[in-house]
């Protein structure tokens, strides 16, 4: 079976990214790819449109570019791009983000052989300054899980990473709602509730890369202000960004009567490396201060956590990248803990 797919990209001051991501989209089945990019008012409205013009004046795709009359922020401009996507199934792409070559007619053709599905698990890359990547692979093969709690669970850490998120749009017809503004996690709206109704999956082909070279907007739109701060990652951001994560895990409880936040910080706590060494950098005093209020917040549950801790306060944040990176590529994959 034949499915169709739009690329949703919100887009907001990376012109010269957004040409390196479009650049990146390669399928030879240009039929069943359309491409929605919706620009946020931001600086760089104008330079953004004229990316976006030469593109669509140069390709076989078929290309919607829309502009917000006002700075929605990331929650409201991806509920936008959900409402204009017309493909089977949307795939959300960051705008400094790209494709890896080859893996968007590999999605397409296993999106047609498993047409039922709600939701799909990408695995994809992390590439450093330093030329070194990072795997981010799931499980050992394609995986598929049976609708119902323990898949919600399953994936919903794993979700986080929007670009390469891939959902049916028949599954999130209705699921607009402004209750999860400014929390920068609409994306886990969408999957635990279409995880709640849906068959999913794990695709494990590698779909996307992310560089580290990007820089955080978030905290310009009026739902975001106050909450985060445009161009860095403070303590008060990241606390603000992972209480976000309960926002929809104590709604979720509370719609279905079920008991999956506890299980789910559970699940946090044994990989919550990256949401610790983020801090790392600006010294010990700010790092354990930060651990002390990550504590606080319960995400202290697991053995692996003080570890982490433990490793990160001893050696620093560069020697235990390191160690992770090493032991991903031994194992091949992100352990299962």
């Amino acid at each position: 079976m034949k499915v169709s797919v739009t690329i949703c990209i919100p887009s907001y001051n990376r012109p010269a990214e957004l040409h390196r991501l479009l650049k990146s989209i390669d399928s030879n089945s240009t039929s069943l790819v359309d491409i929605l990019v919706c620009e946020d008012k931001s600086p760089k409205r104008k330079e953004i449109s004229d990316v976006v013009t030469a593109f669509k004046n140069n390709t076989t795709y078929k290309v919607t570019y829309i502009e917000n009359e006002h700075n929605l922020g990331y929650d409201k401009n991806i509920q936008n791009l959900v409402a204009n996507a017309t493909g089977d199934f949307i795939v959300f792409m960051g705008d400094d983000d790209t494709f890896i070559p080859g893996a968007i007619d590999l999605l397409i053709k296993f999106l047609g052989q498993n047409s039922e599905l709600g939701y799909v698990l990408k695995s994809h890359r992390f590439h450093f300054n330093n030329g070194k990547t990072e795997e981010f692979k799931y499980f050992d093969a394609n995986t598929f899980f049976e609708k119902g709690i323990d898949t919600y669970i399953a994936l919903f850490r794993r979700s986080v990473f929007i670009s390469g998120f891939i959902i049916s749009r028949h599954a999130v017809k209705g699921l607009q709602t402004s209750q999860f503004d400014g929390g920068l996690l609409y994306q886990l709206y969408l999957l635990a509730e279409t995880a709640m109704h849906y068959r999913c999956a794990y695709f494990d082909t590698p779909l996307t890369q992310a560089d580290e070279e990007g820089i955080p907007y978030f905290g310009n739109s009026e739902a975001e202000k106050g909450l985060y701060t445009p161009g860095t990652i403070t303590v008060e951001n990241s606390l603000q960004f992972l209480s976000g994560f309960f926002d929809i895990t104590t709604f979720i409880d509370k719609k279905y009567n079920i008991e999956s936040t506890v299980k789910i910080k559970h699940d946090m706590s044994k990989y919550f490396y990256p949401s610790l060494a983020i801090q790392r950098n600006k010294g010990i005093k700010t790092f354990l201060s930060y651990v002390k209020k990550l504590n606080a917040m319960g995400f202290n549950s697991s053995f692996y956590y003080y570890i982490y801790v433990s490793a990160l306060t001893v050696f620093g944040k560069n020697i235990c990248d390191n160690t992770v990176l090493t032991l991903k590529r031994i194992i091949g994959k992100t352990p299962q803990l």
